[in-house]
């Protein structure tokens, strides 16, 4: 069984003019054109990252920054 994981800084940028995922220097630069409004900004956040590695949504979690654009995602 394989309990590796990786952490992720997050930096986001909601209302952007596009969606797409940047890595700059060793953090992931995630741009979403949805609002940062009950929890939306982050469920595109998972979606957009699941896109990007090619992984399942259930696969991403974001363990700290819920209220934040900087954010700390493990993928497991």
């Amino acid at each position: 069984m394989n309990d590796s994981k990786k952490i992720f800084k997050v930096r986001v940028t909601p209302h952007a003019k596009q969606n797409k995922v940047v890595s700059d220097n060793g953090i992931l630069r995630v741009y979403t054109t949805t609002a940062p409004e009950k929890g939306h900004a982050n469920g595109a956040v998972v979606e957009l990252l699941s896109n990007y590695f090619g992984i399942a949504k259930s696969q991403i979690t974001i363990t700290k920054g819920l209220t934040s654009r900087d954010k700390v995602v493990v993928i497991e």
